[in-house]
């Protein structure tokens, strides 16, 4: 009995503490009024991140900056990397619908979530994320 309850525990508990949320990491986040003329870039997160966590942040900063320098100097592109566990966050979190992690493009009313391909390609190809994210920011700057 002893045994099939270390076997339970390691198969569906141990996993749990492993996933997404397992490593912690300082919040050191600024957060900016939404303002319609800029485009604003939100990366939501929790404290705890994986690898695949950072690598969503860490690679759309470096794509904007190697993208969009003039646009990020003059602030017309506006990053904001945001912990929803920070009660400061609830806020916007609250008005662009956000409840979880989440890679959020918006400016004005339009609203463009990249979740899922940052998630699934900021680690693995990062060229596809870099070629999504172009393609949204584009179409918003027109």
């Amino acid at each position: 009995m002893k045994i099939l309850k270390s076997f339970i525990f390691v198969l569906f508990i141990l996993p749990l503490f492993l996933s997404c949320n397992a490593q912690s990491a300082e919040n050191k986040d600024q957060h900016a009024a939404i303002k319609p003329e800029e485009i604003n870039v939100y990366y939501f997160h929790f404290t705890r991140r994986c690898a695949t966590c950072n690598a969503v942040e860490d690679k759309t900063k470096e794509i904007l900056n190697e993208l969009y320098p003039a646009q990020i100097e003059n602030k017309n592109i506006v990053f904001m990397s945001i912990n929803l566990e920070d009660e400061n966050s609830k806020e916007i979190a609250k008005i662009l619908g956000v409840s979880g992690q989440a890679l959020i493009f918006s400016k004005g009313d339009q609203k463009v979530d990249l979740t899922t391909v940052g998630f699934m390609n900021a680690r693995s190809n990062p060229d596809k994320l870099k070629e999504k994210i172009k393609e949204t920011v584009d179409g918003l700057l027109i």
